[in-house]
């Protein structure tokens, strides 16, 4: 499988800049949230989006951005509890703020994510949370407010709490066989290769995505600019010969449909483009670099 590339905004300073930048380049996508940008980054977006309309987009539902919480609550979409949690997924909020986010960006958002539907949740009550988190975003759908949803997860893979196979049952109990559960999103990295060590063996999240047609987001590729300073040339080269120790990271994101890469840097997203446009590395190379490195 061939990935593209896709602007994460997590960490972007000037999110427009970075999405005309990405944009430019070829970049199909950008994800963002409510909460980047110190609230901001979904309204920063608007413009954009609308300058480039095959730009595609994903945002998503879950921590309650600051300069949110009090409208939220005075609008009886959030409790005074959960606005002081900064996280929720109770079913009024999901349907108030994917509205607003359709609003902050001008356009109807192609997938709205559960953002770490894991947080501050316990195994007992996580799959509870999921199905009454579809329901609302099935609903938001068929009101044709978003155009689908998914899940994206810090831990909610690694620590077990849920699998591939578990969020499609939730989704067909919510929206039938016909549900729009579409994406699933999660650290794929040299950092975090559990996930590649998995698919090698024939299972985990990547395979099973993969088995049941949901799309792959790649967040944190570079584990926040970290790993390729660690990168020793030996690993660079056994990875992606005459590579960057950042190209060479950027490789090792097999078994995704898009990277997401969070920079406003030119020079960046040359190598990147260059990096995740090469063909995927073979089994042999990925196996090695997990017996390196680990998982």
């Amino acid at each position: 499988m061939t990935a593209r590339l896709g602007l994460g905004t997590y960490r972007g300073h000037d999110v427009a800049e970075a999405a005309v930048r990405a944009a430019s380049r070829g970049a199909d996508w950008v994800d963002t949230a409510p909460n980047y940008g110190g609230g901001r980054a979904e309204a920063a977006l608007a413009l954009v989006l609308a300058a480039y309309p095959d730009l595609r987009v994903s945002t998503k539902v879950g921590f309650v951005p600051p300069v949110a919480r009090r409208i939220g609550v005075r609008a009886g979409a959030l409790s005074a509890g959960d606005a002081k949690r900064g996280h929720c997924l109770a079913p009024d909020y999901i349907a108030w703020q994917v509205a607003r986010s359709r609003r902050m960006l001008g356009r109807t958002p192609d997938v709205v994510f559960l953002h770490n539907p894991e947080h501050d949740c316990q195994e007992d009550e996580i799959a509870d949370r999921l199905y009454s988190a579809f329901l609302a975003l099935e609903e938001a759908c068929n009101q044709r407010v978003i155009s689908s949803y998914g899940v994206t997860t810090w831990r909610g893979f690694s620590s077990g709490l849920f699998d591939v196979p578990a969020l499609l049952e939730l989704a067909t109990k919510a929206g039938g066989p016909q549900h729009h559960l579409r994406a699933i999103q999660l650290p794929v990295s040299l950092v975090h290769l559990t996930p590649v060590a998995q698919a090698l063996n024939g299972h985990g999240p990547l395979v099973d995505a993969l088995d049941a047609g949901l799309e792959v987001f790649a967040s944190a590729p570079l584990h926040g600019g970290e790993i390729p300073g660690i990168l020793t040339r030996e690993l660079t080269d056994l990875i992606s010969p005459g590579s960057t120790p950042a190209q060479a990271a950027l490789a090792s994101t097999t078994g995704v449909r898009r990277v997401l890469l969070s920079t406003g840097n030119p020079e960046h997203w040359t190598q990147a483009a260059d990096a995740i446009g090469r063909p995927p590395l073979s089994p042999d190379v990925l196996r090695k670099v997990v017996d390196v490195l680990g998982t």
